[in-house]
């Protein structure tokens, strides 16, 4: 499968520190799809990312650019990335390592409700799990991410 290529201005959203590009293509035409579209892009050729092409009170779909991408390639609002990407038809799953298992396997509903999630949410909830940097921030983070799951918050 050929990826689609473009060159595209990184855009701020709103006065947020978020960033996207436009798809200048039509998602119809090339996925035979009008809503959102899971990727898997290059960004500059050197940096790889997992996302979604999204339609969002915009005319055209937009990719999102997280900040660790933006840090990566040195780049910020208004600056120009090229872009390559292909449709994601891969399922996507999220590594959950033992320490964290064993806390889901003490609550089944969080278990649960954490399994019906997006896999970017639960993704969200992983990473901010294992950035802690000292083992008792770990712990609390865990404790946490239970109460916010079954208080139904969806992500950090």
């Amino acid at each position: 499968m050929k990826p689609i290529e473009f060159k595209a201005v990184i855009q701020q959203n709103g006065e947020i520190n978020a960033a996207f590009v436009e798809f200048p293509f039509s998602t119809e035409e090339l996925f035979s799809k009008k809503g959102q579209v899971k990727i898997k892009a290059t960004f500059d050729r050197t940096v790889e990312y997992r996302g979604s092409l999204v339609k969002m009170k915009s005319d055209c779909h937009i990719l999102g650019l997280t900040q660790e991408v933006r840090k990566q390639l040195g780049k910020s609002f208004g600056d120009t990335v090229s872009v390559s990407l292909f449709e994601d038809k891969e399922e996507r799953t999220v590594e959950i390592t033992d320490d964290i298992a064993t806390v889901f396997n003490e609550n089944s509903e969080a278990k649960t409700l954490f399994e019906a999630m997006s896999y970017t949410h639960r993704k969200e909830y992983i990473r901010w799990i294992e950035e802690a940097k000292k083992p008792e921030t770990r712990e609390k983070r865990k404790i946490r991410m239970i109460e916010m799951i079954l208080e139904g918050k969806k992500g950090i």
